[in-house]
């Protein structure tokens, strides 16, 4: 999980991107002016920061220019301003990337990922990973169901792995395709379908009678213990 900053004016964007990324696992605190965004970049110390250019007290290439004097924390603007001038100032500036809004859902959270990656950010290792009588080795890539070792292909393993991060919690079909087959730009939901049926077949469960993937018709999948 990182810890992203969104420094933006509207009231009535700022809801929007921080529901879009939370659902993405990542932690945002806000602020609505270029001096709070500055203050809270340089003491709270993010993992990377959304940058909007157009702020009630100090354009924020300004802000790019003295967060860049004291900080090397990976900025993204993310702004209204379509023009090569903005664009072009802001990387002088320092921005790590430039994102024009509004943007199609997913994109700004892959490129937060693509900065993240560049600038060598990793969130705190979790070797295993145990739901219920599920065992997921994390590092060696490795499932056990009930202490007898199941055979998943690549894909599957990331799926189930994704799945028990978030155990518990109902993860959108989108939200899957964004994280687990990294297609930030839509793709198509059968490929999710498809997959899980083959990891619950592992699972020796069904759609109809499940166990461990549970689907919330019109939202998603959840993974939980059973009984849970």
């Amino acid at each position: 999980m990182a810890q992203v900053l969104l420094i933006e004016a509207d009231d009535r964007v700022r809801p929007h991107v921080v529901r879009s990324l939370g659902e993405h696992g990542h932690a945002v605190s806000c602020a609505a002016t270029g001096m709070a965004g500055l203050s809270m970049a340089v003491e709270g110390r993010p993992s990377v920061v959304v940058l909007e250019l157009c702020l009630p007290d100090v354009d924020g290439t300004q802000v790019l220019t003295m967060l860049r004097a004291v900080s090397d924390v990976p900025v993204i603007v993310a702004s209204t301003r379509d023009d090569d001038a903005s664009l072009i100032g802001c990387l002088d500036a320092g921005a790590d990337d430039y994102v024009v809004k509004p943007c199609a859902p997913g994109l700004l959270e892959a490129r937060i990922r693509a900065v993240l990656r560049r600038a060598g950010y990793a969130p705190a290792a979790r070797p295993h990973l145990r739901v219920g009588g599920l065992d997921i080795d994390l590092a060696g890539r490795r499932v056990a169901l009930d202490g007898l070792g199941l055979e998943l292909s690549p894909r599957e393993f990331d799926l189930l792995a994704h799945l028990a991060e978030h155990a518990g919690e109902v993860v959108t079909k989108p939200r899957l395709l964004s994280d687990v087959w990294h297609q930030a730009w839509g793709g198509s939901e059968k490929t999710v379908d498809v997959h899980l049926s083959w990891l619950r077949r592992k699972l020796g469960e069904s759609a109809s009678r499940p166990r461990y993937v549970h689907t919330v018709r019109g939202v998603g999948v959840r993974l939980a213990a059973p009984g849970e």
